[in-house]
């Protein structure tokens, strides 16, 4: 379990700020910048052009992975079973569908955080270009019309090394700035890739030992 919990505005105060996001130079679109030491490919970085609204924020976290990409999109792609990395994630119920795009799953978050379920639609599942995408569609939170796309990459000539990248776009919620929703929810963006980062990594030690 992770023991720090996001802070923000829309729950508490003193936002833990985080390095490896990005967010839009201008309000009206937001164009992918390059934050890590390895090129991520025009290919890559074309899924994460967002034009938000008025009333939306978008942003990013990388996230390297010392393991071949096959390794990570292999957890990364299942939608019925996000708690195998997001521990901010109690439960999971698929509620239509069967893995593939129009699948709609229910999340149950743990306690602590400004929500108490999320219903998801799966948007994308590219196993070839390794891109995923989801759209919350309901629930008992303040992330309205949140869209998340991830995608992986390799980022070593020898395949050993993966960079995933993982965008969205939100609403602002009432009462809370740009900065505020971008600090909470880029918080549990980088949490829960550090807690992938963590599993398929000791994943990829005990196959070895």
């Amino acid at each position: 379990m992770i023991s720090t919990t996001p802070k923000s505005s829309l729950q508490l105060h003193n936002p833990t700020t985080i390095n490896t996001h990005y967010k839009p130079s201008q309000p009206q679109q937001h164009r992918f910048h390059q934050t890590c030491a390895e090129p991520v490919p025009e290919i890559v970085a074309r899924h994460h052009a967002h034009s938000p609204g008025p009333n939306q924020c978008c942003s990013a976290v990388i996230q390297t992975i010392s393991a071949p990409v096959s390794t990570v999109w292999s957890v990364v792609r299942r939608f019925d079973n996000p708690q195998a990395y997001k521990h901010f994630v109690k439960t999971c119920h698929v509620l239509v569908g069967d893995g593939e795009v129009g699948t709609l799953r229910e999340v149950h978050v743990v306690s602590g955080l400004p929500a108490a379920t999320s219903q998801e639609r799966l948007e994308i599942l590219d196993d070839e270009r390794h891109v995923l995408s989801f759209s919350v569609v309901g629930g008992d939170h303040r992330l309205a019309n949140y869209r998340s796309v991830t995608t992986l990459h390799p980022s070593s000539p020898s395949g050993s090394e993966t960079v995933v990248v993982e965008s969205y776009v939100v609403d602002i919620p009432h009462g809370n700035t740009k900065e505020d929703t971008c600090v909470f929810v880029d918080t549990i963006v980088k949490c829960n890739l550090q807690s992938l980062a963590q599993i398929v990594e000791n994943s990829v030690r005990c196959s070895r030992s």
